[in-house]
Parts: C-alpha cells; sequence; structure tokens
C-alpha cells in the first residue's frame, strides 16, 4: 500500500512569505508563510542564532576542563564545556579559541573538529560546531562580561558518568562527550 504522506516526505516546502517578529544581537524571530507538499498553507515560526562552536578541553589524556554557570532559561547551575556563537566574519577556530580563553582561560595548540549537528531541527536555525582542544596553554583573555564562570578540571571518565547519570544537560558537550568516548575505543 502506497501511504501518501510517506511519498512527499522528501519534498521540500517553499516559503511564501516571511516577516520579522523580533531581533536583538544574539537571535531574530521570523514567521513565514509556507506551503506544505500537498498544497495547504500554514505558518511556521524560527529562530535564527549565528553559528555556534563548542570545545571540549583536554589538559591530558584523562582530565578536561568544564565551565560552570548559572543558565537563566534552565534556572539552575549546570557543567557544561566552553561554547559560544561565531562572530560576523570570524571563523569557526577562531572561536573556538576566543570562547576557550574567555570561559577556561586556555588557549589551545590541538584543535580537532568532530561534528556539525543542528541543535534543534524543528524552530531553532542553528548548527553547533564541536571541537576536542588538547596542548593547553594558559590565556589571559578578559570574560565576557555577562558571563560569572567557576572554572574547573574533571576526570574524563568522571565527565563520562556526569552525562550517564543525566547530571550534564547542555547538548553540544553531551555529544563532544560521547565523540571524545568513542575514539578513545
Amino acid at each position: 500500500m502506497h501511504d501518501p504522506q510517506t511519498a512527499l516526505a522528501r519534498t521540500a516546502w517553499r516559503t511564501l512569505a516571511s516577516r520579522p517578529v523580533y531581533e536583538n544581537r544574539w537571535i531574530r524571530v521570523r514567521e513565514d508563510q509556507v506551503e506544505l507538499p500537498d498544497g495547504r498553507t500554514t505558518i511556521y515560526g524560527v529562530v535564527q542564532c549565528s553559528g555556534c562552536i563548542g570545545v571540549l578541553p583536554f589538559l591530558d589524556a584523562d582530565t578536561v576542563v568544564l565551565v560552570g554557570q548559572y543558565r537563566y532559561v534552565a534556572r539552575d547551575f549546570y557543567w557544561e564545556m566552553p561554547t559560544g556563537s561565531v562572530n560576523p566574519g570570524e571563523s569557526e577556530t577562531a572561536a573556538v579559541q576566543r570562547e576557550l580563553a574567555e570561559e577556561a582561560g586556555y588557549v589551545a595548540d590541538r584543535l580537532v573538529k568532530v561534528c556539525a549537528f543542528h541543535t534543534s531541527k524543528s524552530v531553532l536555525d542553528e548548527t553547533a560546531n564541536i571541537y576536542l582542544a588538547e596542548g593547553l596553554r594558559p590565556a589571559s583573555r578578559p570574560a565576557d562580561p555577562t558571563e560569572f564562570i567557576e572554572v574547573r578540571a574533571f576526570p574524563f571518565a568522571e565527565v563520562v558518568r556526569m552525562v550517564e547519570r543525566d547530571e550534564i544537560k547542555d547538548a553540544m558537550t553531551i555529544v563532544a562527550v560521547l565523540h571524545a568516548a568513542r575514539r578513545r575505543g
């Protein structure tokens, strides 16, 4: 039996109109009028962000640096890897080094990109680029004035357990930790 929904699963939706709803320096929200594959129309809200990066910094083969901070939206303190946005005209690796220095106080001799993924494919237009960092050296760079961060070294095995125990909530950190664990064998 041929399912009409399945037949249209790969058909692109068509944007008929788009209007901005809200904008600040971090996000833009728009509402699109779209035509579905079967010809019906609907509205679709989209939150657009610039590209973002996350970096899991290894002090040595068995130790990583995490940053902890209160997350306003989640209303709690969480441990995560340094993350941030890519500024206009900035390369991903420059953004990684900047965020690593601002948040954790290090620069890396070696960066390895492990993946890129959509942070939320349904309403958020954002791609996260995940890196591992090695060969860390202390760096002095002014912190972002809107961030209040605690920096701590953790055994990598403990960080994997923190992911398994559902203590680390940040998607980019979870992805990076699982990629790093897989690479280790």
